[in-house]
């Protein structure tokens, strides 16, 4: 069995793939000084509760926080004896070529979600994922990545209202009834909501004349399917679309060690 984590800024999702699909999915808090100790106790604890017995053989990370990485390490070095892979390494190779500045560091769910959608829909594909922040992520016609946008994420945006203006309350987001508000509530809902429909509808739409073709926009993240109620911006919508990139990712290095 294999262990994908995906360790965001915010959540740190753990799946289990047994080489079909995934059996199990859970997320936790993201928190840099959670042992792996307690990342065991908790995940054994989960898998009971499922009814998971088989052996974890295999471990792929991606972390976008640094410091999460080592007891996540530590976790699969210990408990399931076996060194794992982490996404963004020397050592882990990529199924996909990535065509940046030189120096530039690419996040490791950006690359899977660019290997996921390669895998999954071909070249020519433009991944929104909607996170801590929101990332464009662009792939060329043979599955290379070759860059994006980071926008700031939809929470990220509430909260800096919230936090930057005294009368503004904190609000969940959700499509309001209306495109002019008439309470406070109903006015930021609308900013936001509306805002960020603009937002990914121009972006794409320029990516795509940048890059002169048509391409297929593909939607990951929790709120990505709230968006597409409104307007039909997405070709589709992949919720385990990072996790699923984990498993080619590993798949590929697999079969290069047995060659």
């Amino acid at each position: 069995m294999l262990l994908a984590i995906d360790c965001g800024n915010t959540n740190t999702v753990f799946s289990i793939w047994d080489g079909a699909e995934f059996i199990a999915t859970w997320r936790t808090a993201t928190e840099w000084q959670r042992t792996a100790d307690q990342y065991y106790v908790w995940l054994s604890t989960l898998m009971k509760l499922r009814g998971i017995e088989a052996e974890i053989t295999d471990v792929i990370i991606a972390s976008t926080v640094p410091r999460v990485v080592w007891n996540l390490r530590v976790l699969s070095d210990r408990y399931f004896n076996t060194r794992p892979m982490v996404v963004g390494k020397p050592e882990c190779a990529l199924p996909v070529d990535v065509r940046v500045d030189a120096g530039t560091g690419v996040g490791p769910d950006r690359l899977a979600n660019t290997v996921a959608g390669y895998d999954l829909y071909g070249g020519d594909v433009i991944v929104v994922d909607f996170g801590t922040a929101t990332n464009f992520d662009v792939s060329d016609s043979d599955g290379a990545y070759i860059g994006g946008v980071i926008a700031p994420g939809v929470n990220l945006s509430l909260e800096a209202l919230h936090n930057a203006a005294a009368a503004l309350p904190h609000i969940d987001i959700t499509q309001p009834q209306h495109v002019v508000g008439t309470n406070t509530v109903a006015c930021m809902q609308s900013g936001v909501f509306w805002g960020y429909i603009g937002l990914v509808r121009e972006i794409c739409a320029r990516i795509k004349a940048e890059r002169g073709r048509e391409m297929r926009v593909i939607s990951t993240g929790g709120l990505a399917p709230l968006f597409q109620q409104a307007e039909a911006l997405f070709d589709e919508y992949r919720d385990d679309l990072t996790m699923h990139g984990l498993t080619v990712i590993h798949k590929y290095n697999k079969e290069l060690v047995s060659e």
